[in-house]
């Protein structure tokens, strides 16, 4: 689905409250996916997947099953606030370090008016705060909750506790509360069009570069394997 198609598909969602887990799926998450199991059974189990990553874009198109266009993780949220606005969705915050998250609600809460934001929390706890986290949502009932925290923390927290939330819909956003919060800049529009957004990140956070090392590796695994995809092993 492209991104109209994407955010009405979830507004319905809302308006039956029927629970959906999205992901933003990138080649970081894909390479986690291949080397571990647990990981792969959390993205082939989601509701939704949306091509956030522009290397998602490119392998689909590299073996013939092209999406429509990219689904940005960060402009799919703004777009689900957008609409949120004018139907007084209500929305949780969970994650980032605390000074984060209330640079970021604020931000938020001015510029969607129409939301009720009725909850946030710092992404800093450890599973014995689970259940207390788990029922605080639970009291609040957004209709969406935007989950920021590391790859391998936050996918799999929201899949274990999903059913127990209730919530019509929930994401994980990745860094975007240090771009709504203004601590990292989101890359230009030439960079995004060119698919090298990772590249401008990277410049603001060279502490990443070792995990940037994945992509190279994720493109010629699609190079090499492509034609796996195009002509199974057993076409019957």
């Amino acid at each position: 689905m492209n991104m109209k198609q994407t955010v009405d598909y979830l507004t319905r969602a809302i308006e039956e409250r029927k629970s959906h887990r999205v992901v933003t799926g990138n080649p970081i998450m894909l390479m986690v996916g291949l080397e571990n199991p647990s990981f792969h059974r959390t993205l082939a189990t989601a509701d939704l997947v949306v091509p956030d990553g522009a290397g998602v874009v490119w392998a689909a198109r590299r073996v013939k099953r092209p999406v429509q266009e990219r689904v940005a993780g960060f402009d799919l949220m703004h777009e689900l606030l957008a609409q949120g606005d004018k139907r007084g969705w209500s929305a949780y915050l969970l994650g980032a370090s605390p000074e984060i998250i209330e640079a970021a609600h604020e931000k938020l809460a001015a510029k969607y008016p129409g939301v009720r934001f009725v909850g946030r929390r710092d992404g800093y706890f450890t599973e014995s705060e689970d259940s207390q986290i788990v029922s605080t949502i639970q009291e609040a009932k957004p209709d969406l909750l935007f989950v920021a925290r590391a790859t391998m923390n936050q996918e799999p927290w929201i899949e274990k506790y999903q059913s127990e939330l209730g919530v019509p819909v929930v994401m994980g956003v990745g860094g975007s509360f240090d771009v709504v919060a203004g601590k990292l800049k989101r890359a230009p529009a030439i960079f995004r069009k060119l698919g090298m957004e990772w590249f401008y990140r990277l410049l603001q956070q060279p502490s990443r570069f070792k995990r940037m090392l994945v992509l190279p590796q994720f493109a010629i695994k699609v190079i090499k394997d492509g034609d796996k995809v195009l002509k199974p092993n057993n076409p019957s």
